[in-house]
């Protein structure tokens, strides 16, 4: 078993800050925030939501990568605490700064990208956000429409979500879903009775 520490001990560990000042606990932190805004930008906002498996392990890992810059050699509580606290309060400033500056949230954000205007697939977007035909076509199902044929406009937002319109169905697309309910009805009621 380890040995108990005396309380002076144990308030040096974990109170004070070691080898860092005060100034170096709070730059550090901001130094990496500007670096990883800047550094998401430019890799793309799939990062913030419809993650495959590389962005996952990319996230994962980030945070880890960056832990040391951000605490340095110090493991005190005080020094974790005032690294917290720079990237709360810049975070704040810098989410303040958008929401009042719509041009610093542009550069920030970027704006919404769409993916399907009139029904028809903007393929040069798709690329353009490293985004597959197929992953499109996830997202619009899991909002309702079976086929991309049934989207009106699909609009990539500065939030990474993806919003899904669905089209009006023609006429004729509204009575043969109304013909398919019909006959899957009827083919419930035939299957339940044997």
């Amino acid at each position: 078993m380890g040995e108990i520490l005396p309380w002076h001990e144990i308030y040096r560990n974990t109170l004070t800050l070691h080898h860092i000042s005060v100034a170096e606990k709070i730059l550090r932190p901001l130094i990496v925030y500007v670096c990883l805004v800047v550094g998401l930008r430019f890799a793309g906002r799939r990062e913030l939501t419809q993650m495959n498996p590389l962005d996952l392990v990319v996230l994962l890992t980030l945070s880890n990568t960056v832990q040391n810059a951000i605490i340095g050699e110090d493991n005190s509580v005080i020094g974790g605490l005032i690294g917290a606290s720079t990237l709360l309060l810049v975070n704040y400033a810098l989410v303040r700064l958008a929401y009042e500056h719509p041009t610093f949230d542009r550069l920030v954000n970027g704006d919404p990208v769409p993916l399907v205007e009139g029904g028809h697939v903007l393929r040069q977007n798709l690329r353009r956000l490293l985004m597959t035909e197929g992953e499109l076509q996830a997202v619009s199902r899991g909002q309702g429409a079976r086929h991309l044929h049934e989207v009106e406009t699909a609009m990539f937002e500065t939030s990474g979500t993806i919003n899904v319109v669905r089209r009006d169905p023609t006429p004729e697309e509204a009575h043969l879903a109304r013909l398919d309910e019909r006959l899957a009805r009827i083919e419930e009621a035939l299957t339940g009775r044997k």
